[in-house]
């Protein structure tokens, strides 16, 4: 807080004054860095055109550009999901919901009208699924090097990347997509026992 502080030329106090806490002032820097990073529908129209499902690849394709083009942002997202507390993450996960910076619930709607997502599953579950994989996926694509996290073994081979990105977005598929809905009833969901 003094390095910011004497780089603004201000007094520290200013900076309390303003954002109360380092953790107001982490939020506000989180949440700048969450708007600065597009959303699934400002994928090139070209994309769009091909449908949901290329979309949602193209995007995971490129998680590479989060490191290279938008790294800054991309890492206070990082520290922002797997580097504060639970009182920090529960306001952060209140403005994803809130504001729904990537603009999920309007792609799953695309997806819907477009007759390639299933439209018998709530939409926020839908979006909360997309959300939540999508991130895990990208953070493990990212971070592999620092942390092999999700993928264990040989995570050097050539097109790997890419083999996960489409295995991925098959599974995806399989769960939301329109003709899983042929096949899959709510009577058919098997309940837990108990």
């Amino acid at each position: 807080m003094a390095a910011i502080a004497s780089e603004l030329d201000i007094a520290k106090g200013s900076i309390f004054q303003r954002f109360d806490s380092k953790a107001g002032l982490f939020f506000e820097v989180y949440k700048r860095a969450v708007l600065s990073l597009p959303a699934w529908l400002d994928a090139p129209d070209e994309v769009l055109d091909r449908g949901f499902f290329a979309t949602f690849s193209y995007w995971l394709e490129r998680t590479e550009h989060l490191v290279k083009e938008d790294w800054v942002p991309y890492r206070v997202t990082l520290i922002g999901n797997f580097g504060t507390d639970f009182a920090l993450k529960r306001q952060m996960n209140r403005f994803l919901i809130s504001e729904d910076p990537y603009g999920t619930l309007e792609f799953v709607e695309f997806g819907i009208g477009r007759r390639e997502v299933r439209d018998d599953v709530d939409l926020e579950v839908v979006a909360s699924m997309m959300d939540w994989f999508a991130d895990s996926l990208q953070d493990a694509l990212v971070n592999e090097e620092l942390d092999p996290g999700l993928f264990h073994r040989d995570s050097k081979q050539s097109g790997r990347q890419r083999m996960r990105v489409e295995q991925f977005a098959h599974v995806l598929q399989g769960a939301i997509g329109k003709r899983a809905q042929e096949h899959n009833s709510p009577t058919d969901v098997r309940q837990p026992p108990g």
